[in-house]
């Protein structure tokens, strides 16, 4: 009576330890095929998710792509979101999130950044390199919305706003501009003739879907300060965010980034 009480009381053990076992060799082999979460500004969008698919091509692994101003994107990383590489389309961000110790490794530049000047089919604006049309517009007295990302946040927003000072256009034309949260949507403020055009990244510019739907020409780059954009992982990176972060320094990644109209530096870390 007793031995058989003993032996139920084995056979509930080894049983509630299976259990336990099974659980967390589930829950690791679930954990290892998480798809991180990447925040990249909004100016990479469409070149990233080539990119990305030709890693998952290559690879086999995924990841997920979460896109923003980096401004905005370093205050979610700040507060605690999960994402494991950060893609900026600068520097400044991502040498403030190394000082707060949110990173690992060493930052990358990984691309410099231009800006375009766009706007929609039927917009009276003529495009040049040196912003002489949107000067003209204004003294006519037909430019009343001009689209640019929000300089507060967004670096392309503060190119454009420098690009705008450095022609003396600034002033001049604060009451007609309309802030975009981020490149994105100051893009599709003209691509939807909300504005007359916008100062937006040549990357959006030249994506196909976007490119034939407007025109547009880029800017020189001598009127605003380079846009070199770098990237870093954060101390939540796993193994598959490693190896992106490592493909986006690859040849492969470097011709689809030409491809949108980004110049490639000498890749160095920082």
């Amino acid at each position: 009576m007793n031995m058989r009480r003993f032996n139920g009381n084995r056979l509930v053990w080894f049983y509630r330890l299976f259990i336990a076992v099974f659980a967390l060799t589930f829950s690791a082999t679930s954990l290892s095929q998480q798809v991180p979460p990447i925040a990249a500004a909004a100016n990479v969008r469409f070149a990233m998710n080539d990119i990305a698919k030709q890693f998952t091509q290559q690879s086999g692994m995924q990841i997920r792509l979460s896109y923003g101003s980096s401004g905005q994107l370093v205050q979610q990383i700040k507060h605690g979101a999960p994402f494991q590489l950060f893609i900026s389309a600068d520097q400044h961000y991502v040498d403030w999130l190394t000082q707060q110790g949110l990173t690992q490794g060493q930052s990358v530049i990984y691309a410099i950044g231009r800006l375009a000047l766009v706007k929609a089919k039927d917009s009276p604006l003529t495009l040049d390199p040196e912003l002489q049309g949107v000067s003209r517009l204004l003294t006519q007295g037909k430019l009343s919305r001009f689209a640019i990302a929000n300089p507060e946040h967004a670096p392309y927003g503060l190119a454009a706003k420098q690009a705008l000072e450095h022609q003396g256009l600034w002033k001049r034309l604060h009451k007609e501009l309309i802030m975009g949260e981020n490149v994105g949507q100051a893009a599709q403020f003209a691509l939807s003739n909300a504005t007359q055009g916008a100062i937006i990244a040549l990357s959006l510019a030249k994506a196909p879907n976007y490119s034939s739907k407007v025109d547009y020409v880029a800017l020189a780059p001598e009127l605003h300060q380079p846009l070199h954009q770098a990237m870093v992982l954060t101390n939540k990176a796993d193994s598959v965010a490693k190896k992106f972060f490592l493909f986006l320094q690859s040849q492969t990644a470097q011709d689809t980034l030409r491809k949108y109209g980004f110049d490639i530096p000498t890749l160095k870390s920082h």
